[in-house]
């Protein structure tokens, strides 16, 4: 099969297209033939050399979507020919975490395209539990959209509804609004009521957010967040922050938060080391969440939110499987409005 593959530790210089052998089922699971994979920061940490990736050449890609065309002698829910989404998230079900329905704080829990082969590739094999049937929409979903919607949706799900138990009337700052993560973080806190100020440097990608909802859009490369924020909520500050980037907004986020406000963060692109005021901290009775994927429950959760035409993700570009060092060049630009896509089968 055809893969897009990094060599070694290192850069985008590392990718390219590789000829593997095809993959094979084994009892509990399936084969995808994939018709389209969805990039996400992730395949950037996995090419600079993120230390779970050990094995070379390695398959990027945790999000795809595709046609099941072998099935292992012990599934019974899939069958050949079901259109399907792929769940990256890989849990053993048999740890006390995964008995609890923690499925996301698995002993053992893997990502595809980090800890295992990815989706960016003609094949990919999955356990059962991880593959969904791709919902029946009007206007139907693209194999691009189904690609897309599973990280992100399932990430930014557990962090506003699980972690950070947003509800209806509060205000949530949105950190870097044209990623994915923080465009499903705005959706679904639409859908719950509340009140969204999301931030971007880009003016379109600001524009682009008011267009998809966005109570206040902020340039933080021209204003003082924290300020602006607390001038829209009347001194009060935001009750949620939605915080991926880490070192260079944590402080910014903390002065953005109200008294007992919830910061919820599920990455750290601009870094891992954040400083934290500690006297803030507890005078304030902030709470500081980390935030992981999503369990079972709640991957059920947002399908079923897709399948009542909600959620459906933003696209910002498709590419060839020939073309995906560039759809990745795109991304380590940031010039994306939504996920960047690659079209692998036909």
């Amino acid at each position: 099969m055809r893969a897009c593959v990094v060599a070694g530790p290192g850069d985008l210089d590392q990718v390219h297209l590789a000829e593997l052998p095809d993959p094979h089922p084994g009892p509990e699971e399936v084969r995808v033939r994939i018709r389209s994979a969805a990039l996400n920061h992730l395949d950037l940490f996995v090419v600079r050399g993120l230390p779970s990736a050990r094995h070379f050449p390695h398959v990027l890609g945790a999000d795809g979507a595709g046609v099941v065309d072998q099935v292992g002698s012990g599934v019974r829910s899939i069958k050949t020919g079901d259109e399907v989404m792929i769940n990256p998230g890989i849990s053993d079900y048999s740890c006390a975490y995964c008995r609890a329905g923690e499925h996301s704080l698995c002993v053992n829990y893997r990502l595809l395209g980090e800890h295992l082969p990815g989706t960016i590739a003609e094949y990919v094999v999955v356990p059962e539990r991880n593959v969904t049937r791709v919902p029946v929409l009007e206007p139907s979903l693209s194999w691009s959209e189904a690609a897309a919607f599973s990280l992100v949706t399932l990430t930014a799900w557990r962090m506003l509804v699980t972690r950070a138990a947003l509800t209806a009337g509060e205000t949530v700052l949105i950190w870097g609004i044209g990623s994915g993560v923080s465009l499903a973080a705005l959706a679904i806190s639409h859908q719950l009521g509340a009140r969204t100020v999301v931030t971007s440097s880009s003016d379109a990608k600001l524009e682009r957010a008011r267009a998809l909802g966005a109570t206040l859009t902020l340039n933080h490369r021209s204003q003082q967040v924290a300020s602006e924020v607390r001038r829209f909520t009347e001194g009060r500050g935001a009750d949620v922050v939605v915080d991926s980037v880490g070192e260079a907004t944590w402080e910014t986020s903390l002065r953005a938060l109200g008294k007992k406000g919830r910061l919820v963060t599920c990455g750290a692109t601009s870094g891992p080391y954040v400083v934290t005021d500690a006297r803030r901290l507890f005078w304030n009775q902030y709470t500081i969440l980390g935030s992981t994927m999503g369990n079972a429950a709640e991957y059920a959760a947002i399908v079923s939110e897709l399948a009542n035409g909600r959620l459906r993700p933003v696209l910002d570009r498709e590419y060839s499987l020939q073309d995906a060092r560039a759809a990745l060049e795109r991304l380590a630009q940031a010039e994306q409005i939504g996920k960047i896509t690659i079209v692998v089968g036909s």
